[in-house]
Parts: structure tokens; sequence; C-alpha cells
């Protein structure tokens, strides 16, 4: 079957859904292609920082969101094992959102969809997967996807690539790549938290490894960080070693590890970060995941792809409506968005390079950079890492218009 938008989105995580989410308010027709039945992935990025908020504050939509069932944090501190701690703190940032949001991340784009839904030139169709691009004399001019009936094509003057970081959009429109080489991969797990405990996302270092603790109100989300491809090397020496290398960095969960009873569950993610040095070809642009794999340092993943959404539906509503869309509109995408990318990896290599790999020396102590600590000591300077964090560089604000009313 062959059908026919204005806009269609390959991907609904964060930057699909969001962008489909502004150009249907804007009155463009868009069609959005989620491979899965639902968004029930577990251990997905889910922070949701005060620039994603003050984004769907300008929407209208922040005080719904923020109805859902969440855990706020205002600070992430770092401690070694060795009782060296600093903390960096969201309670200086002028904005109204002085916090970091923890919400599971299906929830949050079920959240946009169910918003989105509202007007009637948005359309989200599951388990649709994308089977390969339609191109004709150089021009991508849509997609082919397959769902539970069969194959199909949707022909659109714009595709977007929002397929994250396995992109098969990216892949197939064969766009140019730099890799990073990040020293490390992540386990994830889950143990309950108890009444009374600190708020907070805690990065733990001890001598050969690394655990970040994020509050999810009942339980913790544990990454356990470990060298790039030591994966194996962890399991093979069994769960009592995986145990007991947990509570050598975070003691006070004593009474709580044994809740892992098997490697189901603790989750593998092969951390990789790398950037397309050019976003876009006739008919195509790549955002989020699918143009700029980021590191998980920093939790910023989620808003850096809503940035690209925002930053993409302001400069593309308007030829998109008209029918004048270029490939020049693709690439000021990119010029706007480049550098802050740029600027966000620059600073998680640093924190790899810097605070992580040191840790993974087992026969050294594990130490916080100085500099780090100086700059918290510092008033003045104090409040640009939570800054970092909290908006990225060059923080956009929603500039699409309202052109539709919600059904």
């Amino acid at each position: 079957m062959n059908q026919r938008t204005s806009c269609c989105v390959a991907g609904c995580g964060p930057a699909g859904a969001l962008l489909g989410y502004l150009l249907a308010r804007a009155g463009v027709p868009v069609v959005v292609l989620e491979k899965h039945g639902d968004f029930l992935r577990d251990f997905r990025g889910d922070t949701i920082h005060p620039s994603t908020l003050e984004i769907l504050d300008e929407l209208g939509l922040a005080d719904r969101f923020l109805s859902l069932p969440h855990t706020k944090v205002s600070k992430l501190s770092i401690q070694t094992t060795t009782g060296q701690k600093v903390v960096i703190s969201l309670e200086h940032l002028r904005s109204k959102f002085r916090f970091i949001a923890m919400v599971p991340q299906w929830d949050f784009l079920e959240f946009l969809t169910s918003e989105a839904a509202r007007f009637p030139a948005f359309r989200l169709i599951r388990n649709a997967e994308v089977m390969g691009l339609l191109e004709t004399g150089g021009v991508i001019h849509g997609v082919r996807y397959r769902d539970q009936v069969g194959e199909h094509s949707l022909e659109a003057p714009l595709t977007v690539g929002a397929d994250g970081r396995g992109s098969a959009t990216r892949q197939a429109a064969n766009l140019p790549q730099v890799q990073t080489a990040a020293p490390m991969d992540v386990f994830w797990f889950r143990v309950s938290r108890q009444p009374g405990e600190l708020t907070e996302i805690g990065l733990r270092l001890a001598a050969g490894l690394g655990l970040v603790l994020l509050d999810r109100n009942d339980y913790w989300q544990i990454a356990y960080v470990i060298p790039k491809g030591a994966a194996g090397r962890v399991r093979q020496r069994g769960l009592d070693a995986f145990r007991a290398s947990i509570l050598s960095v975070v003691p006070e969960l004593e009474d709580r590890v044994a809740e892992i009873r098997d490697w189901d569950q603790v989750k593998l993610l092969t951390v990789r970060a790398d950037r397309l040095t050019r976003w876009h070809r006739p008919g195509y642009l790549a955002i989020g995941d699918a143009a700029h794999a980021m590191s998980p340092v920093g939790g910023v993943g989620i808003n850096i792809a809503i940035h690209d959404a925002t930053v993409a539906a302001n400069i593309l509503w308007r030829p998109l409506s008209a029918g004048t869309l270029t490939e020049s509109d693709l690439a000021q995408v990119q010029r706007r968005r480049e550098f802050a990318v740029k600027v966000i990896q620059a600073f998680q290599s640093a924190v790899q390079a810097h605070v992580i790999k040191p840790m993974f020396d087992a026969n050294r102590q594990p130490s916080l950079p100085w500099l780090l600590r100086a700059i918290l000591r510092v008033p003045v300077l104090r409040d640009l890492p939570p800054r970092l964090i909290a908006f990225g560089i060059r923080r956009p604000h929603v500039r699409s218009p309202a052109v539709l009313t919600c059904s």
C-alpha cells in the first residue's frame, strides 16, 4: 500500500515524538513510525533536565507532565571510597525548574504521543519497522516499512531519521561519521530504596570500579561502570563476586544486594559515541542519536535529542507547509545544533578521560580531579557545571507556531 504525508519520522524516541508533536501543532501532516508496539524498554534514559522541562512549559505541557509519577533530583554527587566528595547543585539555576525529573521514558513517550494525537495532522503507526529509503535520482522521498499486514511505501518530501544509535535510515542514507573511543560499558540493574535515603544522583568511585545511583523513588537504578569489553570477564567471575564488588563501593546496600538473583536482571549497555559529519541528504535529515550517539555521562542524551527536535521544527515547519523545502533548510538544522553537540561530547570525553578511565586502575586509589574541586569551591564558577548539565549549549526555545488546535 502506498501512502503520502508531508514529513515521515522514523523512530518514536524523544526526538521523533517531540518533532511529530511540533510539526503537527504547526499544521504540517506528519507520520511517525515506531518499530515496536509499545515503549516498554527497560533502562532507557529517564532523566528529564530543566531545558526539556522549559520547552514543555513553553508548550503548556509541563504541569500535566509533572503530574505523572516522578522523582525530583536537585543534586549530583561524586565521591570516592577514600572520602573525597563534591556536590553539583541545580538549586542556584535561574529557572523555575531547578531539578532533574526522573520519569520512565515509556511514560514520557506515551505522554508526548498522546498529546500529539490531539492534533489531526499527527499519526503514529506502531509495529512499523523501516526496511529502507525510497530514493530517485539521489533524492530521498520516503521509506519502505513493514507492519503486521505486510510491506508499505510512505512517500514524503522529508524523511527524518530519529531511529536511534542503530539507525537503519542513517545507514541507508550512507552519511559520513566519526567515532569516539569510549573507555567504558555499563551494566544496569536495580535494588530497592529505603525511605529516608538521600535523594540525589550519585557517582561512587573505587579503585577499579564506579557505580552511579539514580533515585527512582522506591528503588535505586544503578549503573555499574566497567572497562570497555569487560562484560564477559565480570559475568565469568559469577554473581557472588559481582554482589561483593557492589558492596565494596556502596556498603549501605548490604541488606539489598541479594535482590540481584540472576544475570537476567543485569542489562548491558555497550557505550558508544559518534557523530555524523553531515546530517542530511536531499529529502533526509538525521537527528538525536541517529545523528550523534551520546555517552551516558551526565544523562543528557534525551535532552540533546529534544533540542534537535525543537530546532528542526523551528526551521522546517515553514518550508514544509509551503512545499519549498530544500537541502539548505536541512543544513541549517545541522549548523544550529552541531556546535552544541560537539561541546557536550567534548565535556563527556573529558569526564571519561580524567574521572572514569583512571578509576579502572585497580592499583590506584581514586581521586577527584583538582580542577573540578577548585571550580566547585568558587561561587562565580560553581554554577558552570550545573548549567552545562541542565541546559547544554545554546538552549533552544520553541519558535514553531500553534496553527492547529487540539481535538
